[in-house]
């Protein structure tokens, strides 16, 4: 871990990405990145917020979980199907291998639950 990465860790676990840094920092990454699709005038998106910190500063180095913001990256989007926010994706080894995504119509107090635990499932740390 370099300084960049130890700072970032201390003070803001989640590394907002742009397309440009997309490959280096989720396909070619060594460790299992959850990456959260998301914008800023969301409800849902800012309500995962929080919770997506906790699951980043409780990964510990095992992952990294970072954020692309769908409206300013419309490639990424289109790329990888992201029809909804917030939509949350596990790479492994450059790879999608789960995807979660929050869909208006389910909010029951049991589908919310669900969505906010889904992170913490997906690293591994429940």
């Amino acid at each position: 871990m370099n300084d960049k990465d130890e700072y970032r860790d201390q003070r803001k676990p989640i590394l907002e990405v742009q397309e440009p840094d997309f490959e280096m920092e989720v396909l070619k990454s060594k460790q299992p990145v959850l990456v959260n699709f998301w914008a800023d005038w969301s409800q849902p998106c800012r309500r995962l917020g929080p919770v997506l910190e906790e699951v980043a500063a409780a990964c510990n180095g095992k992952a990294k979980v970072v954020k692309v913001n769908a409206d300013n990256n419309p490639n990424l989007g289109m790329s990888y199907w992201i029809q909804s926010i917030p939509t949350l994706l596990y790479f492994t080894n450059g790879e999608v291998r789960e995807r979660i995504v929050e869909e208006q119509k389910t909010y029951s107090p049991l589908a919310t639950g669900v969505w906010i635990f889904a992170p913490y499932l997906l690293i591994g740390l429940l």
